[in-house]
């Protein structure tokens, strides 16, 4: 097996320069070069082209702001537990799904649920490219003609964040969405134990992108001792003909201020 040569060495440096030279040479005589000197060049420079074609695919990807698998983003002071989805962090082996019917999973932990009859909804993942962005990834839902009730993702939340979970706790869920037109988006925290399911209800801001809701489980009648599951509906009214891009998805756990 051939260990990578450095690129920054000076041996690289200097290997480097050399074929360059080399192949700029090539191209400035390309035009008069003997047919048999021209051809095997050919040969050579089409070999080439494919490593160089996918290093450069590659490196764009890894390269680019901000960086796959970060997990880098605001909390709260006093943060105990906190989680960006897979989708938003990093790519899927299926990126997308279009018709994205019933119950279809986007990886494990983004589920699409809807009740229409002629399906013209796709939900795909994206890269994130823009200067502000933090999260490596994005979902964006397109919805064209809606014929149902109801449409909604389920993001299924990790069971570690039940560990520990009191009803002192907040939990705070933080997001990035554009829209082509405005929507309102309802948000419902669900945590089962033991039987029972307690939710939680609230509206996502919409006078900006940047939105942020907090659902406090002191009104709740959680039993914190067979607390087991979270997870947390995100439903779209009225979704027909837009296209809703969830730039980020964060969730923080952390205990209310004590009065």
């Amino acid at each position: 097996m051939h260990m990578p040569l450095n690129p920054n060495g000076v041996l690289g440096r200097l290997l480097h320069q050399r074929a360059l030279s080399r192949w700029k040479a090539a191209a400035r005589g390309a035009e008069h070069a003997e047919l048999g000197l021209l051809r095997a060049q050919w040969q050579q420079a089409r070999q080439l082209r494919a490593p160089l074609q996918q290093i450069c695919h590659v490196a764009d990807s890894r390269l680019a702001l901000p960086r796959i698998g970060s997990k880098t983003f605001a909390r709260p002071v006093g943060t105990d537990w906190s989680w960006r989805p897979q989708a938003w962090r990093a790519g899927l082996a299926r990126h997308g799904i279009a018709p994205a019917q019933n119950k279809m999973k986007l990886g494990d932990e983004v589920t699409v649920f809807h009740d229409c009859k002629q399906t013209e909804i796709s939900l795909r993942q994206q890269r994130n490219l823009r200067d502000d962005d933090l999260a490596p990834f994005g979902l964006s839902l397109e919805v064209f003609t809606f014929d149902g009730s109801f449409l909604s993702l389920v993001i299924e939340i990790p069971p570690d964040s039940c560990e520990g979970l009191q009803r002192r706790h907040l939990i705070r869920l933080a997001t990035v969405i554009e829209c082509e037109k405005p929507i309102k988006i309802l948000t419902r925290l669900n945590v089962k134990h033991g039987p029972n399911t307690e939710q939680v209800l609230l509206t996502l801001p919409s006078d900006g992108p940047d939105a942020m809701v907090e659902f406090d489980l002191g009104y709740s009648q959680l039993n914190e001792k067979r607390a087991e599951r979270m997870w947390i509906d995100l439903m779209f009214e009225n979704p027909h003909m837009n296209q809703i891009t969830l730039r980020d998805l964060t969730v923080c756990r952390y205990p209310r201020a004590e009065l």
